[in-house]
């Protein structure tokens, strides 16, 4: 019996479905990953801040299981934080037992959800990129450093360990040099040896990629195997008790729970809790921030966490810490990095590992007890490799000192120190470079030819603070007499008063004392300096008059230099309407072509007033074009008439087009007026020109069609003169100059094809 074909909607659902599938198999799978690596740096957390090992599985279940459900991050795991032992360990001590410690827990958290509720994530926004870069490469780092003895069978420094002065009184350094002694164990090194080449060889081939079977658990499978080998080979094979994962007993979830403290409420009025709690509110704060800034970059999808939830998240998380006897948590790095090497797709991963440690925790504790400590620090030691690696170096050191300067300050403070001072070191690198900059540059400065006049302008930064007090300094002392200075504030938002008080000084005082003119635009009432502008901002009758049409060309051409080196004026524009609204007197009339990268008023750099602007395509001459060049230069005073042609014109390429097939009209197009543009165009072409065309190369093309747009905006520069006895009058008496110019799209220069007039 013949079927149905299943509908689109279906398929796509049952693709869905299956994909939801693969991501909920995947999610379980780095779950499992995560928590066999979560398992001995619980512990070891625990150990290194001097508490009890159970506290640590507590926070590592809290912090997957219920910062897992209410975090909004797809791929950050929570837990006790290595960056914490410090801090946990000098408290403790400080309040004198566990219990009050416990109640500053409680506490924290209680204000970390205050700073969520308030918005204080946007904290995380203010750290910049090469800072966290440093700090995902310093975790590598670490991770390679403090990895390799654990590797090769060097136990003494508990795993989960990560500052660089250790409770051992070694540091990260010292410890690796203790292998050199011998210190190094022949059966823990076969196990950590085999678990790296697994990892290495999976991500080298394809095939191993596709399997089922994640690298991480396949290592740890491996690890466990060999154990039992090293086991039976017995002498200096045998794999002891401290080499392997030490999970405490508790023989029952009743038994469990006598080994639970609690905190000492007979202590909340204490002022030294309620301060550990704000140390501690900060510090796990700061590191979630941190952390979850980095995790998002590490993320494929590029997903971005809300941290404002995640503040709430883990202040929820730490009061329960607090409650049930558990150690601060934090969003952390490492559990994190292996989660998302591990696939994880979803929050379900943390949730599930936090389910694991749980479970296996009460029900399989001898089962866990056989697992190689070599073979975790293996799948440590690999994720490190991947966290620093020479491309991130190179990529950094690509993007110049400002960028790499802080990365590397933050990459070696924090491998030297710990993460909260070595992130404090890089963005003070970042802070100084910043500053450095702000004092050499805090202004722009450009010259402009201002109708026959130079003029300094000094546009002002959005923020002028006491730092740029030095460098304005020195711009003041090195202008030299008869000079014009205008400071432009339009853009500026924040001047600070003692910059203020110099410039009136030098408005005032100091400048007229040095024949210097001091002109001040766009400053606010509220700055406590009056505008004054010494200069005219528009185009008036006066100027039209004074200027000669040759000094109106220079003026066009300094615009188009301040354009092409990007340092256009700031203008007022809302003034130049006003003062404009009343009367116009332009300096010149600018023909060009209808073409939208071609703007006349941008190109020449000039304001409200000063140019009249006429655009027709292939800025072709016809009689109502002469009618508005007469009106300009005639009847409103204009002195300049510009033609303006340019590079890779439209108009132009399709006059050649159809010379080429030798055609002359557009109608086949369905342009019904078009064809007068063409014909005027393909005066400036020649059948001879075109032989071979067919031939030619793609540049060689170009290059006519612009030598063709040369020669018609020569033609038209002469049919204004030749058409119009009116402008051709003004021309000989030298009233008017006629500018035939070409505008270059590629580099935004003007080239003077041709000038008419008595100069």
């Amino acid at each position: 019996m013949k079927q149905d074909p299943e509908s689109p909607q279906k398929t796509t659902r049952r693709r869905e479905v299956q994909q939801d599938r693969q991501a909920v198999g995947g999610d379980l799978v780095a779950g499992l990953v995560v928590f066999l690596i979560a398992l001995p740096l619980c512990l070891g957390i625990a150990l290194a801040s001097g508490t009890p090992l159970v506290s640590g599985l507590v926070s590592g279940i809290i912090g997957g299981v219920v910062v897992g459900l209410l975090s909004g991050s797809s791929t950050s795991v929570s837990g006790p934080a290595a960056g914490l032992t410090a801090v946990v360990a000098a408290q403790v001590e400080g309040l004198g037992s566990f219990d009050a410690f416990l109640l500053a827990v409680v506490i924290a958290g209680a204000m970390q959800i205050a700073l969520g509720l308030l918005k204080a994530g946007v904290l995380s926004s203010f750290f910049p990129t090469s800072v966290i870069q440093g700090l995902l490469a310093a975790i590598g780092m670490i991770l390679i450093l403090k990895q390799v003895p654990h590797l090769l069978g060097h136990d003494t420094d508990p795993e989960g360990e990560m500052s660089f002065s250790q409770p051992d009184h070694e540091n990260t350094f010292s410890e690796i040099l203790r292998l050199f002694n011998g210190e190094i164990h022949p059966g823990a090194v076969v196990v950590g040896v085999a678990a790296l080449l697994v990892l290495v060889v999976w991500d080298r081939f394809s095939l191993c990629r596709r399997l089922a079977v994640p690298a991480p658990l396949l290592a740890v499978l491996l690890g466990c195997a060999l154990k039992v080998v090293m086991d039976y080979m017995g002498g200096i094979w045998l794999i002891e008790s401290t080499h392997l994962v030490q999970v405490p007993s508790a023989g029952s979830v009743g038994a469990l729970r006598l080994l639970l403290q609690h905190p000492d409420w007979s202590r909340v009025l204490d002022p030294a809790v309620w301060g550990v709690g704000l140390t501690v509110c900060i510090v796990a704060s700061l590191e979630t921030l941190l952390n979850l800034e980095a995790i998002d970059k590490l993320d494929p999808r590029r997903r971005v966490s809300p941290p404002n939830r995640e503040l709430i998240a883990q202040g929820t998380g730490n009061i329960l810490c607090g409650l049930l006897g558990g150690l601060p948590i934090t969003s952390v790095i490492v559990r994190s990095s292996v989660n998302i090497q591990a696939g994880a797709a979803s929050r379900l991963s943390a949730v599930f590992h936090g389910v694991l440690l749980a479970a296996c925790v009460i029900l399989i504790p001898e089962w866990l007890n056989q697992i190689p400590l070599s073979a975790l620090a293996a799948i440590l030691l690999h994720t490190g490799m991947k966290l620093f690696n020479p491309g991130l170096m190179r990529r950094m050191y690509a993007d110049g000192l400002y960028q790499f300067a802080p990365f590397v300050g933050t990459l070696l403070s924090i491998v030297l120190t710990d993460l909260l001072t070595g992130v404090a070191c890089g963005l003070a690198i970042s802070i100084t470079f910043i500053l450095m900059s702000n004092m050499q540059r805090p202004v722009a400065v450009i010259k402009e030819q201002r109708f026959g006049e130079e003029i300094t302008h000094v546009q002002l930064a959005n923020q002028v603070s006491f730092l740029n007090r030095g460098s304005l300094q020195r711009l003041l002392d090195a202008t030299p007499s008869g000079a014009h200075l205008a400071f432009d504030a339009t853009a500026t938002n924040f001047i600070d008063p003692d910059i203020v008080a110099m410039l009136r000084d030098f408005q005032q005082t100091t400048g007229p004392a040095r024949d210097i003119r001091v002109s001040t635009v766009g400053f606010r009432e509220y700055s406590g300096l009056a505008n004054q502008i010494l200069y005219t901002q528009y185009s008036t009758q006066e100027l039209q008059q004074r200027l000669s049409p040759d000094e109106i060309m220079q003026v066009l051409l300094a615009g188009n230099a301040r354009f092409r080196a990007g340092q256009q004026l700031v203008r007022d524009l809302h003034r130049q309407m006003g003062e404009t609204a009343a009367g116009q007197h332009p300096l010149a009339i600018i023909l060009g072509c209808i073409d939208s990268r071609a703007p006349a008023e941008i190109v020449f750099d000039v304001g409200l007033g000063e140019v009249f602007s006429t655009r027709i395509a292939g800025n072709v001459v016809r009689s109502k074009v002469l009618g508005s060049l007469e009106y300009a230069c005639a009847v409103a005073g204009a002195r300049v008439i510009l033609v303006m042609g340019h590079t890779r014109c439209g108009a132009v390429s399709t006059a050649v087009g159809l010379a080429v097939h030798g055609r002359h009209s557009c109608s086949d197009v369905g342009c019904q007026h078009l064809d007068i543009v063409i014909e005027d165009i393909q005066q400036n072409v020649s059948a001879s020109e075109l032989s071979g065309w067919t031939h030619w190369s793609e540049v060689r093309r170009q290059q006519f069609v612009d030598d063709v747009a040369r020669r018609n905006t020569i033609q038209s520069a002469q049919r204004i003169y030749e058409g119009s006895s009116t402008l051709r009058n003004l021309a000989d008496t030298g009233r008017i100059l006629i500018v035939a110019a070409l505008y270059n799209l590629e580099n935004g220069s003007i080239e003077i094809l041709h000038r008419q007039g008595i100069v």
